[in-house]
Order: C-alpha cells, then sequence, then structure tokens
C-alpha cells in the first residue's frame, strides 16, 4: 500500500532525544509517561481483566501491560478509589487545559465502571452519560414513523414496504466472494481522497478480512505503528450502500486515519501517552464513532455518490448493473434515501432504553425493532445480540449521538471551513462537553494543547 504525503505531526529532533521505552509488540519505542500518564493506563489496564474488551487497543509502554498482567487482580472498590485520586490529581499536575479536561471525563468514565465493578453500578440512563460525558435522548416513534413514510414514498413495487425493502435490499446484495475485490478498490479510492484532504501519516497500513459470528457488521483493531486490521462481518448480506458507509467508517477517515494521526501527533510528539490505549465505552468513543460516520461526505461528496453505487453494482456483478440507465436510478434513490434509513438505524438506542431502562423482555424490543423500526426479523435479532452484549449494551449510543452532535458542530463554519474543522477531529482530542459547549458559546474549550508540536494539515 502507498504511503501518505511527508511527515507532519512527528517527533522533533528535541522530542526524539527524550527518553523512550518499547511498545507492544516490542519493534518500537514509545515515549516514556508521565505520572498522570502511567496511572491513567495501569487504571485502564486493570479494568480490562475485570471488563474483557474494555481496552480495545493498546499500543504503549510494555512494561505496564507486563505488570498488570502479573500483579494479583486488583478489587472494583479499589479500581474506583484509584479512579477518584486520578481525578484529585489533574489540577495539580496537567497543566495544559485541553489535556486536563480530556483526561477528566475520561477518568470520570473509568471511575463509573469500576464503581459498577464495586456493587455500587448507576442506573442504566445515569451509568451512559457518565460513561460518554453526554446523555442520550429517547427519540420519538414518530422520527421513525416520518422516515418509514419517505422511504414508501421513493422504494418502488408493489407489496408492503416491508416486502418491497427486502426486494430491494436483496437486489443490492453484494456477493461474499466479490467483496475482497471491491474493498481493495474502495480503500484505495478513499485513502486517495483522505490524502489529498487531510493527509496521512507516512507509513500508515491496513489489511481488511472476512468473518462471521460476530455482533458488529464492521471493527478497526488498530495495533499502533500505524496499523490497522479491518474485519467485515459477513454472517447477513452486506448492501452496496453499507457497503460504502462501513469501509469509510472503518478506514478513511475514519478509524484508521483517526487513530494514526492522533499516534503520531499526541502520543508521539506531544508524549500524551494516554492516548496509547483505545477504551470502548469513554467519552473517546463517541467522537471517535461520530467522526467515522460524518466523514462520508469527505471522501463520497453528494455530487458523486450515485455515480460511485453505479460503478460498484458493475464491480459486484449486480443483475440490474446490466441497465446502467436503471442502474444510474437505483443509485439515485438510494442516495436519496440514505438519510432515512439511517435515522431507522438510530432505532437502536431506544431498544437499549426498552431492554435497559424500561425492562421490557428480548421478544416484545424485537417485535418493537420490526414494527417501528422497520427491520427484518433476522436483523432485529442480530441488533439484540449488540443491544444485549456485556460490552455493547452501553455501546449502543455513539453512532447516532457521537454524529449529530458533531454533525451540528461541523455546520456551524461555512462550508468551505467544514474540512479544516474535521481535521481537527482526527488529529486532537475533544470531548463530547467541550465541544457542545463550543456549539454554545463559538468558542473551543477543548483547543489543541498549548505545549509540543500541533499536528496542522
Amino acid at each position: 500500500m502507498t504511503d501518505g504525503p511527508g511527515a507532519r505531526g512527528g517527533p522533533t529532533d528535541r522530542a526524539a532525544a527524550r527518553p523512550t521505552t518499547p511498545a507492544m509488540g516490542g519493534t518500537r519505542e514509545v515515549p516514556v509517561p508521565d505520572a498522570i500518564a502511567r496511572d491513567y493506563l495501569l487504571l485502564a489496564l486493570r479494568l480490562d481483566q475485570h471488563i474483557p474488551g474494555f481496552v480495545d487497543g493498546y499500543f504503549g509502554p510494555a512494561d505496564l501491560k507486563a505488570s498488570v498482567d502479573m500483579e494479583q487482580l486488583r478489587s472494583g472498590a479499589r479500581l474506583r478509589d484509584d479512579a477518584t485520586a486520578l481525578l484529585a490529581r489533574l489540577d495539580a499536575e496537567v497543566p495544559d487545559p485541553a489535556r486536563r479536561r480530556w483526561l477528566a471525563v475520561q477518568a470520570r468514565a473509568l471511575q463509573a465502571h469500576a464503581a459498577s465493578l464495586a456493587g455500587d453500578a448507576l442506573a442504566y440512563a445515569d451509568h451512559v452519560a457518565a460513561c460518554f460525558d453526554w446523555r442520550p435522548e429517547r427519540l420519538p416513534d414518530s422520527l421513525f414513523d416520518a422516515a418509514a413514510a419517505e422511504l414508501d414514498a421513493r422504494i418502488p413495487g408493489a407489496g408492503s414496504l416491508d416486502e418491497r425493502l427486502r426486494a430491494w435490499d436483496a437486489a443490492l446484495t453484494v456477493p461474499a466472494e466479490r467483496l475482497p475485490l471491491i474493498v481493495d478498490w474502495l480503500v484505495g479510492r478513499f485513502r486517495a481522497s483522505a490524502t489529498t484532504t487531510f493527509g496521512v501519516p507516512p507509513g500508515e497500513d491496513l489489511r481488511v478480512s472476512l468473518v462471521t459470528d460476530k455482533p458488529w457488521s464492521g471493527y478497526n483493531w488498530y495495533d499502533g505503528g500505524m496499523r490497522s486490521r479491518v474485519e467485515l462481518n459477513v454472517d447477513l448480506p452486506i448492501r452496496a450502500p453499507d457497503l460504502l458507509r462501513t469501509v469509510s467508517h472503518e478506514t478513511f477517515p475514519g478509524h484508521h486515519l483517526e487513530h494514526a494521526w492522533k499516534e503520531a501527533g499526541l502520543v508521539m510528539a506531544q508524549r500524551r501517552l494516554e492516548h496509547s490505549v483505545l477504551l470502548i465505552n469513554t467519552p473517546e468513543c463517541l467522537v471517535s464513532e461520530g467522526l467515522a460516520n460524518l466523514g462520508y461526505r469527505f471522501v463520497i461528496p453528494p455530487a458523486a455518490e450515485a455515480g460511485l453505487l453505479a460503478e460498484l453494482f458493475d464491480r459486484a456483478g449486480l443483475a440490474l448493473a446490466a441497465d446502467p440507465a436503471h442502474a444510474r436510478e437505483v443509485a439515485e434513490t438510494l442516495a436519496a434515501i440514505r438519510p432515512a434509513r439511517h435515522l431507522l438505524r438510530a432505532i437502536g438506542g431506544n431498544a437499549a432504553l426498552l431492554r435497559h431502562e424500561d425492562g421490557l423482555d428480548r421478544a416484545a424490543v424485537v417485535d418493537y425493532l420490526v414494527a417501528v423500526g422497520r427491520d427484518t426479523p433476522e436483523r432485529a435479532a442480530q441488533r439484540m445480540d449488540f443491544v444485549e452484549h456485556a460490552l455493547w449494551r452501553t455501546y449502543v449510543f455513539v453512532y447516532y449521538e457521537g454524529e449529530e452532535l458533531l454533525r451540528r458542530w461541523l455546520e456551524a463554519v461555512p462550508a468551505g471551513e467544514q474540512a479544516a474543522r474535521f481535521n481537527r477531529l482526527l488529529r486532537e482530542a475533544p470531548t463530547p462537553s467541550g465541544i457542545a459547549a463550543e456549539l454554545m458559546t463559538g468558542e473551543s474549550t477543548d483547543d489543541a494543547p498549548t505545549g509540543g508540536e500541533r499536528s496542522t494539515p
């Protein structure tokens, strides 16, 4: 795979001379963390021993991971105390306000997780708010009804909307055997576009594989060293328009590009080693998933979406591609109904609240997803696997809530300035509450750190 343009945000000569330590994997060095970053990393790694999967990725100092692996398991109450103590130290030990704000909201989320382990769990909705520095709201069913009405008006054919959607989706399903070549084509296209708009760190790389038996549709495993492993779940059919969004979400300018730039800038240049661990169900996830969804518009501009879909139909060997005029008409319809289908997917948050806050049983929530969300029974069941999963039951909110928060923030500036504003999300460490405050005041409370090097496009 090709590298991007010249290095940006890499360590300066002065930073390179500072102490380093072997990173996980044994082939790289990372800066030695300061005391706050060290204790934050230790707390995260210790929580992962109680909550498998809590650490989504770790590419920091190898000796910290080895130390946690060898020590006696700490109780939830002890970890809660550790989080409380970390929070109390921030004012005195972290002079940079942006770094201090980010560490504070992250540490509060760790404190909430530790409290749950100690038997002092918050109510579900309160726990979600503590985890994400943001309180999601239940969406009214009328929004989903309006989205369904728009689909009803636009999806051609005879029969009910459910029947037409099933037929429509079946005609758009990409054969599994064609996926590898199509994904390689899309990744190359999206990388080139992201390189032009945002730049990419030199040496970044990723590989994509197909998997089964997962509760999600796609996943990015970031290994550090600018490398990602992306997995696509083929348990259920993959529709052509969904493939576009999933690939951009997981690669460019989504998770892979975000993690690579933050490793280059925050970890290596600014020596903020707390960013060498990626944690599930913390505020950073709301921003990360929101930007990964939102980045679609920068690699697939609205005017180009229908043409790209038509080319995808042809590469996938779909029957409708035999008639180019019809393929173009379908592609234009898909582009037009994308917002309505996206809104229907947001019903996952309502499903989680019904299940975990209101106490409805699984069957009742599946019926709700089918009736109100217009899911097929199969997709509703898969969605419930996600909603009921020990880890993802909290995470379900980050996609829609994160995208909506960041969309409002992005669109608060003129169109010509939005790419530069999105680039801040890729390279800096904003918080959900900071972004919300900036929306209200117009002034950033999550400005880039004042110390070290700042990455710019």
